[in-house]
């Protein structure tokens, strides 16, 4: 299991990243930054760019990252946020495409606006010398 250096601790008995079978599982992100600020209240953009922000931190404490992401999982509260979101997000992973699910929710923890969660390839296991 994996948590970010620097990052929001847990908010509940999980970690942010688990490693198995050659996968990364991300565990849902929500838009809190890395001193545990949840940005409810904050407009959605500023919500959507924390959220991928850890995302990418727990790919990468992982050892995988954005480029090695196999599907991606976004619960809104909004469906009018989507256009933005998608924008964001294709910014966000560049030319990969990841299989990805949209789900519409009622709410989230703490008022906030949207939650990722992922599944990536862990890096690959360099043979013993």
């Amino acid at each position: 299991v994996h948590n970010p250096p620097g990052g929001p601790a847990p908010g509940g008995h999980y970690s942010h990243a688990a490693v198995g079978a050659g996968l990364v599982f991300i565990a849902g992100q929500l838009p809190v930054t890395a001193d545990g600020r949840r940005l409810a209240g904050e407009p959605f953009e500023v919500q959507a760019h924390q959220v991928l922000a850890n995302v990418r931190a727990a790919l990468e404490a992982a050892g995988s990252g954005v480029a090695r992401l196999l599907q991606v999982r976004v619960y809104v509260t909004d469906l009018d946020h989507w256009g933005t979101f998608n924008a964001l997000y294709a910014e966000w992973v560049g030319t990969h495409k990841p299989a990805r699910a949209v789900v519409p929710v009622p709410a989230l923890h703490h008022g906030l606006l949207l939650e990722v969660e992922a599944v990536a390839l862990a890096a690959p296991v360099e043979p013993a010398p």
